[in-house]
């Protein structure tokens, strides 16, 4: 039997989830963990009872989310506009609503170490721009 070879994408934010599939089975330990330490104010809102769950179920909505924002848009990107509302409606400043996408993607880099380029830094710089301006209110 040959040996079955991974296909990566030519989109570099999936190349960056796919690759670090491929070394961490899951990343909600590790993007929680960086959150916390960068924006300690956000431990207060997971203390309740299940909240691992809701954690790993909230990673996996939104990495969905940000495949379909960064890829064909066919509806899943949606999401991330009812969220910040729902968010808003939680108190939680649009400003740390926006951060947690930088720490998903601090998490991948870190995780990717030599692996994360150059084009893959730029679509992520891309993508947090485009990800902020979609969900900022003109004032």
């Amino acid at each position: 039997m040959a040996p079955t070879l991974m296909t990566i994408s030519p989109n570099p934010i999936e190349q960056s989830f796919e690759r670090a599939a491929s070394r961490c089975a899951d990343l909600t330990p590790l993007v929680y963990r960086r959150l916390f330490d960068e924006h300690p104010e956000t431990r207060a809102m997971f203390r309740s009872q299940g909240s691992e769950l809701v954690k790993g179920s909230m990673l996996a909505l939104t990495i969905e989310a940000i495949l379909d924002f960064a890829g064909t848009r066919s509806g899943h990107f949606r999401l991330i506009a009812c969220e910040v509302v729902s968010h808003d409606a939680y108190g939680t400043p649009r400003e740390l609503f926006i951060a947690f996408f930088a720490v998903i993607r601090d998490t991948l880099r870190d995780l990717l170490g030599d692996a994360w380029s150059a084009e893959i830094a730029q679509a992520w710089d891309t993508l947090l721009t485009d990800i902020e301006a979609y969900v900022t209110v003109p004032a």
